[in-house]
């Protein structure tokens, strides 16, 4: 299975350009469907089996507390300034786990990594 990331509106379109300058496919709803709810994106992450890419944290609360069918969770977690280390911490995280990283949740902070599995 090949990665594929749907990047929620939440997320900055500087990392979308960087990790499709990476060759990593990533569908932006921003230029698909802006404005749609939180439950459509998470629609939209299952039906296209992308793993959701959020700065939104709602998303946790979706996905634990709810239960929301999701293939998987990356949620950045960071300052406007800290955004290259972000963008580090990314790049190494999805080519270290690649495809293991479905049915996980992630968060990804300037300093520190966390992977969850959903259950």
């Amino acid at each position: 299975m090949k990665l594929l990331l749907l990047a929620d509106e939440s997320v900055n379109l500087k990392i979308v350009k960087v990790l499709r300058n990476q060759d990593i496919e990533v569908l932006a709803v921003a230029e698909m469907r802006p404005g749609i709810s939180d439950a459509a994106v998470l629609q939209l992450s299952f039906e296209s089996q992308a793993l959701l890419l959020t700065e939104d944290r709602d998303f946790g609360e979706w996905v634990f507390a709810h239960q929301a069918a999701t293939p998987g969770v990356i949620y950045l977690r960071y300052r406007v300034k800290e955004l290259i280390d972000i963008l580090a911490s990314l790049t190494k995280v999805l080519s270290a786990y690649h495809n293991s990283l479905y049915g996980k949740f992630v968060v990804i902070t300037a300093n520190k990594i966390r992977i969850r599995e959903i259950l």
